[in-house]
């Protein structure tokens, strides 16, 4: 039987980490690496008898990178402390790993906001993968690389990620400081035309395209904010090459 680690990275989750530590209790091991909360987002992990590993936060990938230093099982799966694993899915991850047919998988996450799932934003993200077989790389929207084949788990990760307008809203702001920093570093020019056309790019991908219009008024108001989130990118590189941060 092939054995599964399961690796939270947290900042402040003790609303959210304990719904996440139930939902993978079937797990050989859980590691949690924390960037020195200041709740009880440790305590609670140490309460459950995780593994915790404090760590001053960088950037994504070095946060994840280094908990899988710590990970002793054939498998991993990393998992944000707003999400969870369904028995439904449980069942098909341990099926998964037994039958040793890819080296990792893609999870799909149904994004929960204004009290419902919307099944038209949603993300297919690599989660489940073979230890030795996969790294970290990217600051901001990280990269898990995996060498050799990659398939795709059917049952959904549920995902409590928006907990809010003004956290929803602020989030996009951080990001998009971080996103911001990485593209002048590596030499990205940016215009007024980025300014106006991508973030109204991005609200017609994620509401027509995509098909957001079925969710809702939800599916409205995220690809709004999504859409805001882009114009706050370009909005930051100007202000960063101006010195006006």
């Amino acid at each position: 039987m092939q054995t599964l680690s399961v690796i939270i990275p947290t900042y402040n989750e003790a609303q959210y980490l304990e719904g996440a530590l139930y939902s993978v209790k079937f797990a050989d091991e859980i590691i949690v690496v924390d960037s020195m909360s200041s709740d009880t987002t440790a305590k609670i992990a140490t309460d459950h008898g995780c593994q915790v590993l404090s760590r001053k936060f960088d950037n994504f990938s070095n946060q994840k990178n280094h908990a899988l230093q710590y990970a002793s099982s054939d498998w991993v799966l990393f998992l944000d402390a707003d999400e969870r694993i369904t028995y439904a899915l449980q069942k098909e991850i341990l099926k998964a790993i037994n039958s040793n047919i890819h080296t990792g998988y893609k999870l799909n996450f149904p994004h929960f906001y204004m009290n419902r799932f919307l099944y038209y934003h949603d993300n297919n993200v690599t989660r489940l993968v073979k230890r030795n077989k996969s790294h970290f790389e990217g600051s901001v929207h990280e990269k898990l690389i995996v060498e050799g084949s990659v398939g795709a788990l059917k049952n959904k990760v549920l995902h409590y990620t928006y907990k809010g307008l003004k956290h929803y809203i602020s989030k996009k702001d951080s990001y998009a400081w971080f996103q911001a920093e990485r593209l002048l570093t590596k030499g990205k020019g940016m215009n007024y035309f980025h300014l106006a056309f991508k973030p109204a790019y991005r609200f017609f991908h994620e509401y027509i395209i995509r098909r957001g219009f079925l969710d809702g008024i939800p599916g409205l108001a995220v690809a709004a904010i999504n859409s805001y989130g882009v114009f706050s990118r370009y909005a930051k590189m100007i202000l960063l090459k101006k010195r006006l941060k």
